[in-house]
């Protein structure tokens, strides 16, 4: 009754680390506090959704057509893992609130696990950003690519790669960028920065109606034809002419880097996209606090990746 009476007062606006604690000091409560998320009273079995579930003790339940048994943690990024809910709330509470981004050596530290199992929590959290990396963009909408991996010339003479300037994808990783302006941005890793594989990812997110903003490069020729297309002439010296620019999503891009270099430091091209997810979800909700953005994460963690997956080399 004292729990329920707690539980019924829980202030999920929270302002700071220390509010999250208060609020889930038992395992008991995270785990009541997921159920509210996921189920709000009615239990849906992850095995058949058309199924009768039964209750069964230590938090689990039954699903009648499968057999099964589940609890909240099932099909989620929490299923498998040995850390106690409220690590896995206050590793995301970190990586959310902060501007960009925290290493695995940083949280390993701040919740008390090791590197190892900090650097896998951040890779599954990351898996889920991916729910804010998506969508059609409309009006006016900026697009630009970027490459991730470093300028040759900062390397170190032993280090240095061969032809690798310009557009090279010998050491660095192509990424395009969309974004509404006023609005979200959508960034893909992409093969090539070439009209076959710019073209479909712009078609994908880009509304056909929306006018489209870039740079003079030759991969956006088929884009041309298909949208109300404009562009400023970076080569020339032009970088704005009145409502043509791409300034908007160049700033992105300087957010991304920032990160990149400040906090990782360097990326694979396996993991690349999970990063990008990552800074594309704090940029598409930056007008929302932190505590509503804990709480959108928490509604979309349908997400599990799993060991294997995320070491397996490709």
């Amino acid at each position: 009754m004292q729990w329920q009476k707690r539980k019924d007062m829980i202030n999920t606006n929270f302002k700071s680390i220390i509010d999250l604690v208060i609020a889930f000091p038992t395992e008991q409560s995270c785990i009541e506090h997921l159920e509210k998320i996921r189920w709000n009273g009615n239990v849906v079995s992850p095995y058949d959704e058309t199924s009768v579930v039964y209750k069964c003790k230590n938090n689990k339940y039954r699903c009648k057509n499968t057999l099964k048994t589940f609890n909240v943690k099932t099909g989620t990024m929490f299923e498998g893992s040995n850390v106690k809910l409220i690590k896995w709330f206050m590793a995301i509470w970190l990586v959310t609130s902060h501007k960009k981004g925290i290493s695995s050596l940083q949280l390993a530290r701040d919740i008390n696990v090791t590197q190892k199992t900090a650097w896998f929590m951040l890779q599954r959290i990351r898996k889920c950003f991916g729910c804010e990396n998506d969508g059609e963009l409309k009006n006016e909408v900026e697009i630009d690519e970027t490459f991730v991996g470093g300028k040759n010339k900062n390397r170190h003479a032993n280090k240095k790669v061969k032809n690798s300037q310009g557009r090279s994808f010998k050491d660095k990783t192509p990424v395009i960028g969309m974004l509404e302006r006023k609005g979200r941005v959508v960034a893909r890793k992409i093969a090539s920065t070439a009209v076959e594989h710019i073209t479909p990812e712009v078609t994908k997110n880009v509304h056909r109606e929306a006018k489209v903003i870039t740079d003079e490069w030759g991969g956006y020729k088929q884009v041309s034809r298909i949208y109300d297309h404009a562009f400023v002439k970076h080569n020339e010296g032009e970088y704005v002419n009145g409502k043509i620019y791409t300034n908007t999503i160049e700033g992105f891009w300087g957010i991304l880097k920032r990160g990149i270099v400040g906090i990782y430091h360097s990326i694979s091209r396996k993991h690349l996209q999970q990063y990008v997810d990552e800074f594309v979800f704090r940029y598409n909700t930056r007008q929302i606090s932190e505590s509503e953005r804990f709480k959108l994460f928490l509604q979309n963690i349908n997400n599990r990746l799993r060991y294997k997956e995320l070491i397996y080399e490709r």
